[in-house]
């Protein structure tokens, strides 16, 4: 049986200790009943895994040992920026989750013309650390050692502006693009894949991504959702350059 895996906040070190916050102790000994000299691996997204073994398990603290640093190779080697627009409800959670199991290093949430969620100022941050969380939790269960970056969220407007991070080719998926994603050469390391909202783009939007050198791609001749266009797009790019089916 696979071993349970945590994501920590502190910097693991063989030999060190480690005292999981009150969530995470409450999952460990309460849900998943672990008993002192029980085995567990811990992550703490620098790259590295560890064994770690309970020592000692209180009323809302649990202390682990933290043991041998363990080799991974989780991390695909093509590294993937998506640009998502926003949807709602659990639709943009998914695609934060399954993107996070699908490899990509980097989700930028951007809002759009089409896009039917709206977020103020209040609620930017409380967005991204659920995002974030989400992510997290996806680590811990597929096996990644680096949780995804989750930008603050922001128009695209302003994050094509803003854009600075270098990749070897930019696509934005579009239905009626001439050009198939599958059809493409493969990219060197880096590619930025920028997927619209329930709505899509608007015109406006797509004559900007054009100007800063977005190429259209499709997936075919039918129209997908959001969260089906997210997740099939990613697993074509990884199963073509990256590291999925090896």
């Amino acid at each position: 049986m696979p071993l349970t895996r945590l994501h920590v906040d502190d910097e693991l070190a063989s030999g060190g200790r480690v005292a999981l916050a009150e969530a995470q102790a409450h999952y460990v000994g309460r849900v998943l009943r672990l008993r002192p000299g029980d085995t567990l691996m811990l992550f703490d997204g620098s790259g590295s895994e560890f064994e770690a073994i309970v020592r000692r398990i209180g009323n809302d603290c649990v202390e682990l040992a933290v043991g041998a640093r363990n080799a991974t190779n989780t991390e695909s080697g093509l590294h993937v920026q998506l640009v998502q627009g926003i949807s709602r409800g659990d639709r943009m959670d998914f695609v934060v989750q399954k993107a996070t199991e699908l490899g990509v290093k980097r989700i930028t949430p951007v809002l759009t013309r089409h896009g039917i969620v709206r977020l103020d100022a209040r609620r930017v941050d409380s967005r991204r650390a659920h995002w974030e969380s989400i992510a997290t939790s996806a680590c811990e269960q597929s096996g990644r050692v680096r949780p995804p970056l989750i930008d603050e969220p922001l128009p695209l407007d302003a994050w094509f502006r803003a854009k600075t991070s270098r990749t070897d080719v930019d696509l934005i998926l579009r239905p009626d693009a001439d050009q198939a994603l599958a059809a493409l050469p493969a990219p060197a390391t880096k590619l930025c894949l920028l997927i619209g909202p329930e709505g899509g783009f608007s015109a406006a939007e797509n004559d900007a991504a054009t100007a800063a050198g977005f190429r259209a791609v499709s997936m075919g001749p039918r129209i997908l959702r959001t969260e089906t266009a997210a997740v099939a797009a990613l697993a074509v790019v990884q199963s073509m350059w990256g590291d999925l089916g090896t």
